[in-house]
Formats: C-alpha cells, structure tokens, sequence
C-alpha cells in the first residue's frame, strides 16, 4: 500500500480543516511530547525557532526569559496562535510568522535553539528541513523535534499503511520510517545524535534530539557543558 506523497497545498489545505478543532482534537495526544520539547529548550537560553508552531499550544509551556520565534504553513493556525499569545501574555514570543519549513526567511546561524514538534510527517521533504533546521541553528545549538516514528512491521504497521492511504486528507504521513533520519545523520558528520527516547502516550512518539557541532570540533567530541 503505498502513501501518496504530500505537498504543500495538502499540508496547507489540510490544517485550514483541522484549525478550529485541533486544540480539541489533539492537544491531550501531542501534549507529553510537547512538554518533553519544552523541557529541553528552557535548559537553554538564547533565541529559539518554533517551525510548526501551529496553534502555538506549546508556547506557555516555554520559560520566560527566551526570545521566540514561531513559523508556520497555516496563517488559521497562526491566528490561533497569536490569540494565546495575548490571553496568557506571553511577551517572549518575538514573532509568529508564515513561513514554509523547507525555505526558513532566516539569515544562517541565527538560532540558538531550534525545535520542531511534529513536522517531520509532514512535509513532503523530511530531509531538506532538516538542512534547514540545521541551517539557521548556531554551532553548538540544539535541534529538538518530537514525531511519530513508523512501525517496521506488525499490526500497527498495517494500520499506520491504511492510515498512509489519506496522508493528504489528514495533512501527514503515518508511515515514517527512523531510516530517513538516520540516513541523513549519515551524511552529516556536522551534526550529533545525543537522544532518542519515546514519550507519552503509550510511547507513540519519539523525542529525537541533535546538536550542532562547533567547526572543527571532531565526531564523538565530549560535549561542552554549555550544551550537554
């Protein structure tokens, strides 16, 4: 059973569906690997990009004291986004902006920290963000993404291939294998594995977390304690 392929406009038409509904349908699922992101991020400090801010439910979870960007396919999600910003008064949130992950408006190294909740599933080219994300991260930052990571076999990996029959309904792809990813931390010796670890619920996503390394600094460096 192959996934059709994802594009923008699916991604795009699909969470104008999803937007007034969304917090309803999804928060208490998605909200542990949120957490789980938020806690690594305000271990740090600096300025961070939130790509796939979508109705922006991560953003009170996030320390105070941090300068946040968040970017976003959807400009309804955003709206969204943008009315929590003002409910809760969240005045480290520097900007919420329309963008697309696979072509970040953003100088080089102009991040601190860089995270990514559930994108990987749904863009149509994982690897060219996370080119991007590695891009606008500065040497030393950490790249912080939670996903849901596919099934190799079994039952679930049949209900993740019928599930993979309406990737462009549901505006992501259910059938994500860890090769992608792995193989693109094989070309990139600039870039380090430091976690991989399930989350909640039931352990059906998957916290992946990645640093850039500083120039010169060799594979399998011990790690700065600015950044462990």
């Amino acid at each position: 059973m192959a996934t059709r392929v994802l594009s923008n406009d699916h991604v795009e038409s699909a969470y104008e569906r999803w937007a007034p509904f969304y917090d309803a349908a999804f928060e208490w699922v998605m909200g542990y690997g949120r957490k789980a992101v938020a806690a690594e991020v305000n271990k740090f400090d600096g300025r961070v990009l939130d790509v796939g801010i979508g109705t922006g439910l991560e953003l009170p979870m996030f320390k105070r004291d941090i300068d946040l960007v968040g970017v976003d396919l959807s400009e309804s999600m955003l709206e969204i986004a943008r009315k929590r910003v003002a409910e809760f008064g969240l005045t480290h949130v520097e900007a919420l902006l329309v963008m697309d992950a696979l072509n970040l408006q953003f100088p080089d190294d102009s991040f601190d920290t860089v995270v990514a909740p559930y994108v990987l599933t749904v863009v149509p080219n994982p690897h060219l963000l996370l080119d991007e994300l590695s891009r606008v991260v500065k040497p030393g930052g950490a790249i912080i993404l939670v996903n849901h990571i596919g099934a190799a076999s079994g039952p679930v990996a049949w209900i993740e291939a019928l599930f993979g029959m309406i990737s462009h309904w549901l505006g992501w792809n259910p059938q994500f294998p860890w090769s992608i990813v792995g193989d693109w931390l094989a070309k990139r010796p600039d870039i380090e594995l430091l976690e991989r670890r399930p989350v909640a619920p039931i352990k059906l996503f998957t916290l992946i977390r990645m640093r850039r390394r500083n120039p010169g600094e060799a594979a399998g460096s011990p790690l700065s304690a600015a950044n462990p």
